[in-house]
């Protein structure tokens, strides 16, 4: 809730006239609770989970030739039962798990200073720190997943999520609920040590949220704008983490692949890429079949 009755008061206490977006977070969010404002993540996360997929999901109910050759797993197909079934898991998990946690980790989210307060950041405070954000997320949710790679934890935790061999973008939260805890905590990392505004942190849940559904779309798209962030993974380099499954000791990436370049992570994906490149013609769409234990 912010500390000024009117539009003239908060002017006085900046010593300056409102822009035009602060203008109307003023009239938005001056008689509302800070926690209120912090919950609007749950309905801002159901949303892009339940409406950012559906493209790429109708992609595979239609199949349209011509998007064949996108597909990354051409020979996997989900029935429309299938995919519904995973729908409804997610939203189970999202319900249970995922919007009681938000509900209740709002101290920790005042304790490291996010504001709700004017002045509005400025567009590039906003970038810097999503960038920041995205480097210090990826990082250690690297090494979080290689550990969830290990014996105990993928046969009590991450199985699960490797139930989809070739991802859908509805099953990137298609997760134990202890994973949701786990990989929760690198999310939090950048907002608790750069704190910025509440603006700042629905863009960061809400961007990371996307960005999980693309890397689980299925569907290596060369239009997608996300080929021309720099050493972006994507949907192809995360689908093969999927494909060779709880054997994996590939691609643990969960934005960047700078990790799985540096720890050597990545050479069975490689490997694979550069195979593919040489006999995709002559395998017709199946070029991956013999290489697991790469």
């Amino acid at each position: 809730m912010l500390p000024y009755r009117t539009i003239a008061d908060a002017e006085a206490a900046l010593g300056r006239s409102l822009t035009s977006a602060e203008a109307l977070w003023f009239d938005y969010s001056a008689a509302k609770s800070d926690y209120f404002l912090y919950c609007h993540n749950i309905l801002f996360l159901f949303l892009i989970l339940s409406l950012v997929p559906l493209p790429t999901v109708l992609l595979q109910l239609a199949r349209p030739a011509r998007f064949d050759s996108f597909k990354i797993q051409p020979e996997v197909r989900l029935s429309s039962s299938e995919i519904f079934k995973c729908y409804k898991d997610v939203i189970k998990t999202f319900f249970l798990v995922f919007g009681p946690l938000q509900l209740t980790s709002y101290p920790a989210v005042k304790m490291v200073g996010i504001r709700t307060g004017l002045p509005l950041p400025s567009f590039w405070e906003i970038l810097a720190q999503l960038l920041i954000y995205l480097l210090i997320e990826d990082y250690a949710t690297y090494w979080l997943h290689r550990w969830l790679h290990c014996k105990w934890g993928y046969e009590k935790i991450h199985r699960v999520h490797h139930e989809y061999t070739a991802p859908i973008g509805f099953a990137a939260l298609h997760v134990h609920w202890a994973e949701i805890l786990i990989l929760g905590i690198p999310s939090f990392l950048g907002p608790a040590f750069v704190p910025g505004h509440m603006i700042t942190l629905w863009l960061w849940f809400a961007l990371r949220q996307i960005q999980v559904i693309d890397t689980h779309v299925g569907y290596d798209l060369p239009w997608s704008p996300a080929k021309y962030i720099p050493f972006y993974g994507g949907a192809d380099h995360h689908d093969y983490h999927h494909y060779v499954g709880g054997l994996s000791r590939s691609n643990f990436a969960s934005v960047f692949t700078y990790c799985d370049f540096i720890y050597g992570t990545d050479k069975g994906y490689r490997y694979q890429k550069k195979l593919r490149g040489k006999v995709n013609e002559w395998r017709s769409g199946d070029p991956t079949r013999d290489l697991k234990d790469d």
